[in-house]
């Protein structure tokens, strides 16, 4: 099953340096980018919407046909390895 990982933050933000730092490790550990979206933006904006999302950051796994397969809302982050299970589930 391809997967899709999505992180919903706003840069300037209380969390801002933790969500960067966290996107860096992960691509140096796993060797994988995570798709961001700001949800500022209009499409930011559609996608939190669509899936109720209200609070940041948010991290969302889902199928490639948008179906949620986990959440995680504010801090603390999850784990690399929690997250690594979606994005080894690409291949």
């Amino acid at each position: 099953m391809t997967m899709r990982v999505v992180v919903l933050f706003r840069d300037k933000e209380d969390s801002t340096r933790t969500v960067t730092d966290f996107l860096r490790d992960f691509e140096r550990q796993t060797g994988h980018l995570l798709e961001t979206i700001d949800p500022d933006t209009e499409g930011g904006s559609a996608f939190c919407n669509t899936y109720g999302i209200v609070e940041y950051p948010t991290i969302i796994a889902m199928t490639n046909d948008g179906i949620m397969q986990n959440l995680w809302r504010g801090l603390p982050l999850p784990t690399i390895s929690e997250l690594s299970y979606y994005v080894q589930n690409n291949n």
